[in-house]
């Protein structure tokens, strides 16, 4: 039986013009699901210090299936209807796996638990 692997997200987010304040208030929506969601380590929105329009969603899963999951939940939906009402100018969003965990080769190493 093989160790997870954890993994994590980042999505940027940047309002359109005026909608920032709208923006934040309904992303902040998110941070509780995500906390309270099945092997959520962390989960967090933040505001550009220099950029007032960019949000960044973020949270660190104990393994990759874990943040799947939550990606399938209710919550999600979150994002259909700010791009439906026009809330959100761009949205740059990525998925990620721990490194340390994969040998030169790019294969996952076998972790002792």
């Amino acid at each position: 039986m093989s160790t997870p692997i954890p993994a994590s997200h980042m999505a940027f987010i940047r309002a359109h013009a005026g909608c920032s304040t709208e923006l934040g208030a309904r992303l902040s929506c998110l941070i509780e699901p995500g906390r309270q969601a099945p092997g959520c380590l962390q989960f967090s929105l933040q505001r550009s210090q220099i950029d007032p329009d960019v949000w960044l969603v973020s949270g660190f899963w104990s393994s990759e299936q874990a943040m799947n999951v939550y990606f399938n939940s209710p919550a999600l939906l979150i994002f259909t209807e700010l791009l439906n009402d026009m809330v959100v100018r761009s949205m740059d969003f990525q998925t990620f796996t721990d490194t340390s965990a994969v040998n030169a080769d790019g294969e996952y190493l076998q972790l002792a638990g």
